[in-house]
């Protein structure tokens, strides 16, 4: 039964139906809790649906179960690079790589890794020390120039301890700052319009305003000019431990190319907001210039899996999830219930009928149920 499950979870984790693959993740771990593959893959839907301390807690029970499952690590590690838990993202990566010194993924995480930790320590990068000699002489000739300065060491400017990122949806723009330790007190954000006389017929730009001012850290003021109109009233904000995040409520269903205004960015087109849902996924540009492909990686991981997949009647399994996913919650019990008590040989979708009695198993013609003895 539990392998049943899987497989259907797999079916519709690879079909994009992250619910129902969670959902159906969880009924296999029910039944079957010893095993580690249910929890790793678990982990996974749950990276897929942002549910991302969940998602952990799922690879830290898939490794207690097999601590030689590398994926399990490598699961563990996305998500906390998500929550920004570079340092512990890092010590799973290492310990990861150690299993699957094969697997390239491992080696170039642990370097975003790295390179992440090394911001917050407010550390500079090799590359941008360069010594810049001021004189340049032949060597045999530098006994008699006199008066010439030492070599000087030049250093990029120190990066801002804040950087943000965006990514949309058809309704709403959702801003992100990274800053850790902010208390929400120390957080201003104010949405509103203001008229630029610079641009042609007197534009109405509409004004994002976020102020930053905590104890003992640098101040920060983000004003960005949006590249779409917005409903202030509809927007909000919520302080987390680890960053900001800024709801921005679209006043049209246009996609947004950049985060802010510009002249030269061409007019924005209406977005099919049902088509959007079915066939786009929302981008994440940066202020940060280098970034982890992390559809990429994620694609990678899904192919992976997919081969994996294990063998079972792929149409039956294609028609109890169109079944399920369209159902309502009574009809979605009756058919986990009446599939469970059945033994796999009922499918009913009437819960006013199977509520109220155990259902029996009704075997093809032919065929007979048969109770083993353990």
């Amino acid at each position: 039964m539990a392998s049943a499950l899987e497989t259907k979870a797999k079916e519709a984790y690879f079909d994009d139906h992250f619910e129902l693959a969670l959902d159906l993740y969880s009924q296999a771990i029910g039944i079957n809790p010893k095993k580690a593959e249910l929890y790793a893959d678990r982990a996974q839907a749950n990276i897929k649906l942002n549910n991302l301390p969940d998602a952990v807690a799922d690879a830290n029970k898939a490794i207690e179960l097999d601590p030689s499952m590398s994926k399990a690590y490598l699961r563990k590690a996305t998500a906390c690079m998500k929550l920004e838990e570079y340092q512990t993202a890092k010590a799973a990566l290492e310990t990861g790589a150690a299993l699957a010194p094969e697997e390239s993924r491992f080696s170039k995480l642990i370097k975003e890794c790295e390179e992440r930790i090394a911001e917050e320590n407010g550390e500079l990068p090799k590359e941008t020390l360069e010594v810049v000699p001021t004189n340049v002489v032949p060597v045999k000739d530098v006994s008699s120039v006199k008066d010439v300065p030492d070599p000087m060491t030049v250093a990029a400017p120190t990066k801002s301890t804040y950087r943000h990122e965006f990514y949309q949806k058809p309704e709403e723009v959702v801003v992100t700052i990274f800053a850790k330790g902010i208390p929400h007190e120390c957080v201003k954000v104010d949405y509103g319009e203001q008229i630029a006389k610079d641009t042609p017929s007197f534009f109405v730009a509409v004004q994002l305003s976020v102020a930053v001012n905590a104890p003992g850290k640098d101040a920060y003021h983000f004003q960005p000019r949006l590249f779409g109109k917005i409903i202030p009233d509809k927007c909000r904000y919520d302080v987390l431990s680890t960053k900001i995040e800024i709801r921005l409520a679209k006043a049209e269903p246009i996609h947004w190319t950049s985060l802010e205004f510009s002249m030269e960015v061409a007019v924005p087109q209406r977005i099919n907001v049902s088509s959007v849902a079915a066939n786009q996924r929302p981008s994440y540009p940066s202020s940060k210039p280098k970034r982890v492909d992390w559809d990429k990686i994620e694609a990678q991981v899904k192919k992976e899996e997919k081969d994996e997949k294990l063998d079972g009647d792929a149409a039956l399994n294609k028609f109890f999830r169109d079944i399920y996913q369209d159902a309502d919650e009574d009809a979605r019990r009756a058919m986990q219930k009446s599939f469970v008590e059945s033994n796999g040989t009922v499918l009913s979708t009437n819960w006013k009928e199977v509520g109220v009695k155990k259902v029996e198993g009704s075997p093809p013609d032919g065929m007979e149920l048969k109770k083993w003895e353990y």
